[in-house]
């Protein structure tokens, strides 16, 4: 793509949820929980950034904060040049329709009791209420046909299918709308292995033949590595790593990163013995109570007195795009 037009824009997004310990008194104070933490990023026409991180690191609250469905506190969300978070109600129901999304659990995100082809249709008549009848049945069988479901089928029901088919659905009921965006939060990980490289190649048809740009979740760095063109580190709520894809798996620089690149399996069994243990220790901090300065500086082999006291900043320490947030990651290269 020659000229491309930046999308979306996310600046210093803040997301913090009242949380009340448990088996508090009625006057104890909540104490709140930063699920996304000042967290930054810029996505273009056309492209797929990839957010990966361990469960519980702020990557699904990152999606819905994006889209409006849970408050954020601080930052900006600029949707082709227009702050979603300055809109109403009523004026983010319409940008919507060019800003789509598709859940983690195929089957739990659809309804019960809605026949698929109602399940497509539902954001056209939301959106498009003059639209009915044939012209209606005709863009649900349209849609239906291209992400591989047979139209004759828009009349079962979401139990009838199995997970890769539900998935099916509920990307199709993100495309309808003919969207610009569409954010893909963990679309592949309730599925089986072979079943998720088929919804990621649909996933890349699509985006080729549409012209779609995607937000791509996952917990698995193997996932986004065939999808994605940026990939995004997150931990606790923060960003580790951000960088091109090519160059963040041939040249990980933030602990985290390796860390995670080290667990991922590798197919031949002399190879996995042989490569080096995964480096991460102990469980994840609790988001309530993150650990001061640094906040993977619990479970990082690099940690000194130092990452207790300061914040890292995230900074470009290629001056190519690989931003890092770091205080030693020039230490363990040299």
């Amino acid at each position: 793509m020659s000229e491309q037009q930046r999308l979306l824009t996310v600046e210093n997004l803040r997301v913090t949820f009242d949380i009340m310990p448990r088996n508090a008194w009625p006057w104890t104070r909540p104490q709140p929980l930063k699920a996304v933490n000042n967290v930054s990023f810029t996505l273009n026409e056309g492209e797929t950034l990839g957010i990966v991180g361990e469960s519980g690191c702020g990557k699904s609250t990152l999606a819905r904060a994006i889209m409006g469905m849970v408050p954020s506190q601080a930052g900006k969300v600029v949707w082709l040049g227009e702050d979603l978070r300055g809109l109403n109600l009523k004026q983010l129901r319409k940008r919507r329709q060019r800003l789509q999304m598709v859940f983690q659990d195929p089957l739990a995100s659809l309804s019960p009791r809605m026949t698929v082809g109602d399940i497509i249709a539902e954001p056209l008549r939301t959106h498009y209420p003059d639209i009915k009848g044939a012209e209606l049945r005709e863009k649900v069988d349209a849609i239906m046909d291209r992400v591989g479901l047979h139209p004759h089928q828009k009349n079962r029901y979401p139990h009838e299918f199995s997970g890769g088919q539900c998935q099916r659905v509920g990307i199709a009921r993100a495309l309808i709308l003919e969207p610009k965006l569409i954010i893909c939060d963990e679309p592949v990980s309730a599925l089986d292995v072979s079943v998720q490289a088929q919804v990621i190649n649909l996933l890349k048809n699509l985006q080729r033949d549409m012209g779609l740009s995607l937000i791509f979740i996952a917990h698995d760095l193997s996932v986004v590595k065939h999808i994605s063109d940026r990939v995004m580190v997150l931990y606790l709520g923060n960003v580790a790593e951000n960088a091109p894809r090519a160059e963040l798996f041939a040249n990980p620089r933030h602990p985290y990163t390796q860390a995670l690149m080290a667990a991922v399996p590798i197919p031949d069994p002399e190879r996995e013995r042989a490569k080096p243990p995964a480096e991460l220790e102990d469980d994840l901090p609790s988001p309530m109570n993150p650990p001061s300065g640094c906040v993977f500086r619990t479970r990082c082999p690099l940690a000194t007195d130092y990452c207790s006291g300061e914040v890292p900043a995230l900074e470009d320490k290629t001056g190519a795009g690989h931003w890092v947030a770091c205080h030693y990651v020039e230490r363990r290269e040299s």
